[in-house]
């Protein structure tokens, strides 16, 4: 029997998508947290900007986690959540609900997600598809 395989981000990956969401934001003025995460929803990458508030922190790391486990941004989980399906604030192991959570794309495959916290949610995840785009896919 052959095994699966599939792509992963390494820490160059996540080192070149930071770089690329903090140039956005920066040309923004824009004071953020950045979180990279792998397939599994865990911290590859943590970067509080000037200016962010302390709590991005947390948001940021979040957001991702729940993109990546979800497969899919964390807008989407939001939108149930205010679409009145409040039950699903009890789904477990995720937290950050809240737009601004991208999951990276390969193949059809989740390899992670960007979470940026800080500003207007859809600047968040302006932010973090542009440090998506620095891979090049």
């Amino acid at each position: 029997m052959a095994l699966q395989s599939k792509p992963y981000l390494t820490h160059d990956d996540a080192r070149r998508i930071a770089a690329a969401a903090e140039a956005e934001a920066r040309a923004h003025q824009w004071g953020v947290t950045i979180a990279v995460v792998d397939d599994g929803g865990h911290l590859l990458w943590l970067q509080r900007l000037d200016g962010a508030p302390p709590v991005s922190a947390h948001i940021a790391p979040a957001k991702a986690h729940t993109a990546a486990l979800g497969r899919r941004e964390s807008k989407v989980y939001e939108e149930i959540i205010n679409g009145g399906r409040t039950a699903f604030l009890s789904a477990p192991a995720i937290e950050g609900m809240l737009e601004g959570g991208v999951p990276v794309m390969v193949q059809g495959h989740c390899i992670g997600a960007v979470g940026v916290s800080g500003v207007k949610s859809t600047e968040d995840a302006q932010i973090a598809r542009a440090g998506i785009a620095a891979l090049g896919m």
